[in-house]
């Protein structure tokens, strides 16, 4: 029994503490426009490797073992017992047992060992522990923070961010709020990194008169102001809620405050007008960030481009395509497929089939989502022969059918009285898995149950 297991020896308790970096970390850049943004290829970071998880040398939660092998351990081993030795200790036996066992073995290993002096560390164990156990009420988070203070422990930013982060990841948002203020007031206000994460999840789970609550009362009470990383996720939030009044308003404070807007903070803007079809406003946005002297990136332009092709003001949208590339930003996939999405709404399927061109002369490739536009607009436009060209020029290239494309060519087909060729067309989406079974089926069975109603009331031959 005098050999520390193990498991003892590896844990640290080290893992709960944040560790910031050396300035705020600056938001990814918005995504491109909604209907194309997930087309835009990203590259994934890679993993570390995976450690062998230990095995938990408590095997039950009862209090009374967990003590007995504790102080047969203790009494046992040839080596002195380090802080890292009883965080461990109580890491492990926390994983199990519930915030009042984890918070009494603790005074045991107090009482017992005279020459163990909590840190910080151990007691951000109870802490997280606390805040993360099933139905554990906030009273045990502030009999943790009792704890720590009692023995001469005073909490801390780094307190503060392990308490709201356990509770927002055990979705008790408003409990996290409610901590946060009541710390401000009694030891350490957060610092940006979580306040920053707290307002976010507020913003995802609290109404938006409940962030500007939390908001003005750290700003007024604790001087803990919002920087550019906190007006950013407020702008996102209420462009994505469609607020984009609000949006503006928010834009106002932030220079109020000191801050200048960025181009991310234009393109949320820009992208949420862009959404609600609002291409006047989006231009509007544009040219008043230019006036600002911010500089628009390759994403503003896509999203301008994007909103002004949606809007159904395609000549417009060419325009600026054409100061796109002025600018140093050579129209990719994203910006040429935007134009010719615009270009078939309005019935220019054969102009959307001349910009192909255009775009693959100056070596731009299509992708995807390209092609199954191109074939959208077509079938859409009544040109069934270029549409069918088109689909076997996409099958002979090994191109997938997307959901909406597939069902405009299948219809089609059925109305032009080609229903082998839309059986061909289902083969060839299922085998290509480019929709399920059942998905393909079900279009292909519907159209085929509207050909037969057609057909009984003479409307169709």
């Amino acid at each position: 029994m005098g050999k520390i297991p193990s498991s003892f020896r590896s844990l640290t308790s080290t893992q709960l503490i944040k560790k910031p970096t050396a300035s705020p970390p600056a938001p990814a850049p918005p995504p491109a426009p909604r209907d194309l943004r997930n087309r835009i290829s990203t590259k994934d970071s890679p993993k570390p490797p995976q450690a062998t998880p230990l095995r938990n040398p408590f095997k039950s939660p009862d209090l009374s073992s967990a003590k007995s092998l504790f102080s047969s351990i203790a009494a046992t081993s040839k080596i002195p017992l380090d802080l890292k030795f009883h965080n461990s200790v109580l890491q492990s036996y926390a994983s199990i047992a519930t915030v009042d066992d984890t918070v009494k073995l603790f005074h045991h290993i107090l009482k017992s060992q005279p020459n163990f002096s909590p840190e910080p560390s151990t007691f951000n164990i109870l802490l997280s522990h606390a805040c993360r156990a099933p139905d554990s009420p906030l009273s045990n988070v502030h009999r943790v923070l009792n704890l720590m203070v009692n023995n001469g422990v005073e909490p801390n930013n780094v307190t503060t961010d392990i308490a709201a982060r356990s509770l927002c990841e055990s979705n008790r948002i408003s409990e996290a709020k409610d901590l946060v203020m009541e710390l401000s007031e009694k030891h350490s206000p957060p610092d940006m990194f979580t306040y920053n994460y707290l307002l976010k999840q507020l913003c995802k789970y609290e109404s938006l008169n409940a962030v500007y609550e939390f908001r003005d009362k750290m700003k007024e009470s604790f001087n803990v102001k919002p920087d550019l990383v906190s007006y950013t996720i407020l702008i996102d939030h209420v462009c994505n809620s469609k607020n984009l009044r609000e949006a503006m308003k928010l834009v106002s404070d932030l220079s109020v405050d000191g801050f200048k807007p960025d181009c991310f903070v234009y393109n949320t803007i820009m992208k949420g007008f862009c959404t609600l079809s609002k291409g006047s406003e989006a231009v509007g946005v544009f040219k008043k960030m230019k006036e600002d002297g911010v500089e628009p990136d390759r994403i503003t332009y896509n999203t301008l481009i994007f909103g002004l092709a949606k809007s159904g003001r395609v000549e417009e949208a060419r325009k600026y395509l054409q100061t796109m590339d002025e600018a140093g930003y050579e129209p990719d996939a994203v910006a040429y497929t935007s134009l010719m999405n615009g270009m078939c709404r309005k019935g220019a399927s054969l102009g959307a089939l001349s910009l192909l061109e255009e775009m693959e002369a100056k070596g731009c490739a299509p992708n995807d989502c390209t092609y199954n536009t191109l074939l959208y607009g077509l079938c859409k436009g009544r040109l069934m022969d270029k549409g069918i060209e088109f689909y076997e020029m996409m099958k002979s290239k090994g191109l997938k059918l997307e959901s909406y494309a597939y069902a405009t060519l299948v219809r089609a087909l059925v109305r032009s009285g080609k229903v082998a060729e839309a059986y061909e067309v289902f083969d060839y989406a299922v085998g290509s898995k480019s929709l399920s079974d059942v998905s393909a089926y079900t279009t292909l069975e519907t159209t085929l149950k509207w050909l037969k109603k057609a057909k009984e009331q003479g409307l169709a031959d």
